[in-house]
């Protein structure tokens, strides 16, 4: 049981969430609101693929199910980097069962970038973190990351993406994270529930889907 870039972001926003998340998500409330940002946020990620022209994509589904298959996707993402494929879709990483999948990675003379997909107006912290995380993954997988960068949406369908880059904040976020995930790693295994006092993280940046069971 390793930590994903959505446990790591939710982690560090609450223990009490990722912990949860494990052991009781049958308490998750998800209001109808979130989920329909949520689905956005995934049409928005799938037009975004061709952005570059053709693509490959590494998405492979546990069968009977709509759960990713993280190992067979790790798999076909080393097959494809072997074979120097230019743009690689939802490429998947494991380091120590700790995993993350990279919307879009992109291959350069140096190594590769790549670009975090956010159906969103603007760049918020989040995002940057949410970036750390990979990096540090695809790093310590002996993958030469070059340039990151986060995509939102454009003003309009004649500019439907807009590229920022967060490089350097991204990367120095580096220490963080490798500080942070195992951390997470131990606590999550913990079979007593974690105790957390309800406050600020419970709305930000995200209200949390476990809002009514921890303030009941």
């Amino acid at each position: 049981m390793g930590i994903t870039k959505t446990d790591f972001m939710r982690g560090m926003q609450c223990q009490k969430m990722l912990w949860l998340d494990k052991h009781k998500p049958r308490l998750k409330v998800i209001p109808p609101e979130v989920q329909e940002r949520l689905d956005a946020g995934n049409d928005f990620g799938d037009r975004a693929m061709g952005m570059f022209g053709d693509y490959k994509e590494m998405t492979i589904l546990r069968p009977g199910t709509n759960y990713p298959d993280t190992k067979a996707m790790a798999e076909r993402t080393t097959e494809h980097i072997r074979l120097g494929t230019p743009v690689i879709c939802e490429a998947a990483f494991i380091y120590y069962n700790n995993y993350c999948a990279v919307d879009i990675l992109r291959k350069t003379e140096e190594g590769y970038d790549f670009y975090e997909v956010k159906n969103s107006p603007e760049v918020h912290e989040q995002y940057i973190k949410d970036c750390g995380f990979q990096n540090y993954i695809l790093s310590r997988s002996k993958i030469d990351v070059g340039n990151i960068f986060v995509v939102t949406h454009g003003e309009d369908e004649d500019n439907p993406f807009v590229i920022n880059d967060v490089t350097t904040e991204a990367k120095g976020l580096y220490k963080w994270v490798n500080d942070n995930i195992w951390n997470l790693n131990k606590m999550q295994k913990n079979p007593e529930e974690i105790q957390v006092e309800v406050g600020e993280q419970c709305c930000n940046p995200y209200e949390c889907w476990y809002y009514g069971y921890c303030h009941k």
